[in-house]
């Protein structure tokens, strides 16, 4: 990798980080003027949603489980077991849930967005659409933010029911708890809150998932090796970044509803 100044490589990420606002912006303006692809949208939200399915209920799950699991060995030195319930539910739905199913979706659908529209670029398939007169940020762009955003909302009930579900599993069968006061004392943790916390997130993940996909791939250069470079890198920012804007919105929501 070739020497570069401080001064032309702090120039190149302000380039990247104006590059990255207006194509964020184009992709949410987009859905406001026509003409409007429904038919990628919705094929967008099939590959987004349902494909990612398994690897969610697998995830929460197994997330519910571990959980219950160990808060249990904990609570027992309290005598406080009976918790259990309250402490997978106020865990899986306003941190756990929004957060892992955030970074799975990452995983999965930011390094395939940008590998498929890496390869476009690299193949000049972009640039024959803007010689034919179709906006590619409207037509590649729009659709995967918007099935992205409507299809991780779902997720992250899904993963938030089947991890308490695995919890209860755990309770009921390894810890000796009683089914209706575990799921009775999940439902009384939980307060509008919280899962409007919970319920925020995946949001914030989603857009930031499918416009850091995005902007990679519109981004790639370099042939082969550049789709790689792209792919791993739209992975590893959008994880991080999931992870920051995670605190940001735990913290604002914290100071809004005071818990």
């Amino acid at each position: 990798m070739p020497f570069v100044s401080p001064e032309d490589f702090a120039k190149q990420k302000v380039t990247a980080v104006q590059e990255y606002s207006i194509l964020s912006w184009q992709a949410v303006a987009a859905l406001f003027s026509r003409p409007r692809y429904w038919a990628d949208i919705y094929t967008q939200m099939d590959s987004i949603g349902v494909g990612s399915m398994p690897i969610i209920v697998l995830t929460g799950f197994f997330t519910g489980c571990v959980l219950a699991l160990q808060s249990a060995t904990s609570l027992k030195a309290f005598g406080a077991i009976s918790m259990t319930g309250n402490l997978v539910a106020l865990s899986m739905v306003k941190e756990l849930g929004p957060v892992l199913t955030g970074l799975m979706v990452s995983g999965r659908n930011a390094a395939g967005m940008a590998s498929e529209i890496g390869s476009m670029k690299v193949t000049e398939q972009i640039d024959a659409m803007r010689a034919l007169g179709t906006d590619p940020v409207r037509k590649l762009v729009t659709p995967r933010l918007y099935a992205t955003i409507f299809m991780l909302f779902f997720l992250t009930i899904v993963a938030d029911a089947v991890g308490i579900a695995g919890g209860a599993l755990v309770s009921v069968t390894l810890l000796g708890l009683n089914a209706s006061s575990y799921f009775h004392a999940s439902y009384r943790a939980l307060e509008y809150a919280d899962v409007v916390q919970g319920l925020t997130k995946p949001i914030f993940s989603a857009f930031i998932i499918a416009t850091v996909g995005c902007y990679f791939g519109m981004n790639t250069k370099g042939g082969t090796q550049g789709v790689g470079r792209s792919t791993t890198q739209a992975v590893v920012i959008s994880s991080v970044f999931i992870i920051v804007v995670d605190f940001l919105v735990s913290r604002a929501m914290i100071g809004i509803f005071g818990r």
